[in-house]
């Protein structure tokens, strides 16, 4: 049974982790808030260059990009986009479980944030190059992690190019995903509305003339939108990251509280016991 003085410091030591907890949940309420909506209003635009993308690649008829080239895959890169920070809950760890069973011999990393990068260390698979994003993900860092990636590519060292990272649903979801980045092609992951469209270009004979040339409009259209794609990614990474991190510490924080207030329910009686105990002592004294 413990006693007043041991319950007494596990309170006072409890109480100072909750402020601590409190204050991360507090800080982690305003940077998910800009992040979520630095997620959520960019999502318009990429759901239009997709749409765009997809009918240009659709209707270029017989020309052929190199980003567009279907190989068999051999090699494959993975861009694994984690968090820089941890006290997120389960979020990287769910996002890494995804790219454990990818062959070690034929696959290599591209890590954006500092998690991603140590997952790939301590598990001894191999990185091709790491790079950091900050609070607010900016395009120049998007566009440096795309142009990694489709350098690989390009050069025929790497068949395909996955994304790992997580998708920001809402502030309590957030989905860890795998999609295909190159060659570029329809996105079935990601879940944008106006999906359908892929049936609808299918059967759409429409003629489309390209000005200047069917190369110069698709080979700019894809040069961009694979970093746009890329930065949207990161978008919804740090959205995640923040989300996860303020449940994570509210959770923390309330069960520090509930676990207070047992403790001092178990403090009270203790101390009521022994008072209790000391006056019976006395009473006892006085009789004799």
């Amino acid at each position: 049974m413990h006693s007043t003085r041991d319950l007494r410091r596990r309170i006072r030591s409890i109480s100072i982790t909750a402020q601590i907890t409190k204050a991360m949940q507090m800080v982690a309420a305003s940077k998910m808030r800009r992040a979520q909506e630095a997620a959520v209003a960019g999502r318009p635009f990429v759901e239009l260059l997709y749409r765009i993308q997809r009918a240009a690649t659709t209707h270029v008829g017989e020309f052929h990009h190199p980003l567009l080239e279907i190989r068999e895959v051999r090699r494959r890169a993975i861009v694994l986009v984690g968090a820089d920070k941890g006290l997120c809950g389960a979020l990287n760890t769910t996002l890494f479980r995804l790219v454990a069973p990818y062959d070690t011999k034929t696959t290599v990393f591209i890590t954006a944030g500092r998690k991603a990068a140590q997952f790939v260390s301590h598990s001894g698979r191999r990185l091709h190059s790491k790079f950091a994003y900050s609070g607010t993900p900016r395009f120049a860092e998007a566009a440096a992690i795309a142009a990694s990636a489709r350098d690989l590519f390009l050069k025929g060292e790497v068949d395909q190019v996955l994304v790992a990272a997580t998708r920001f649903v809402n502030t309590l979801t957030q989905n860890p995903l795998v999609m295909e980045f190159l060659p570029v092609g329809e996105i079935k992951a990601l879940q944008i509305p106006g999906m359908e469209l892929e049936q609808e270009l299918r059967t759409d004979a429409t003629a489309v003339k390209f000005e200047p040339s069917a190369e110069a409009v698709v080979g700019y259209l894809l040069s961009h939108y694979v970093g746009i794609y890329m930065h949207q990614v990161l978008l919804n990474a740090k959205a995640s990251e923040q989300s996860a991190r303020m449940v994570s510490m509210k959770n923390a924080t309330d069960s520090a509280n509930h676990l207070i207030r047992e403790l001092s329910l178990e403090y009270n009686t203790l101390r009521q016991g022994n008072i209790t105990k000391e006056l019976l002592e006395i009473a006892g004294g006085q009789t004799v």
